[in-house]
């Protein structure tokens, strides 16, 4: 029972990190990838799509975002872009269509609220030991 009860060793922490880390940032590279194809004009199918620039941005920001997210590279900066896209989801598409939180087999506001809380964890807890971030730290 002390086991479950302790704090996990270190190495156990960042092991954690590194798996969270590597799915959410893959994840986000892949629901980037198609947008980063037309970045301008992704959203375009929606009443009242944000500004080409806007909808760059976000694109941006889960493929490059995801891919130093995966590899531990400015990883604070990088979730915190996340977390930013998922915020615009939730205030510009499941909000204001009245999605509810969980709907299986339908449109939800789950995903983008699990995204925004799990980059907001990595953004409060940093990248773990194995991570680039923890490299280059360790040769300052």
């Amino acid at each position: 029972m002390r086991l479950l009860l302790s704090p996990a060793p270190g190495w156990a922490v960042s092991a954690a990190l590194l798996l969270v880390r590597v799915v959410v940032g893959v994840a986000f590279i892949l629901h980037g990838w198609p947008k980063i194809q037309k970045p301008f004009e992704w959203m375009s199918g929606m009443p009242n799509p944000p500004p080409g620039i806007m909808q760059a941005l976000a694109a941006l920001c889960e493929v490059a975002g995801g891919a130093l997210l995966a590899l531990g590279l400015l990883t604070r900066v990088a979730a915190l872009a996340i977390a930013a896209v998922m915020v615009g989801a939730l205030a510009l598409v499941h909000v204001p269509k009245g999605d509810p939180f969980v709907a299986p087999g339908g449109p939800s506001a789950e995903p983008a609220s699990v995204y925004l809380a799990v980059s907001l964890l990595i953004a409060a807890v940093g990248a773990g030991a194995y991570s680039l971030d923890a490299v280059v730290l360790r040769k300052r």
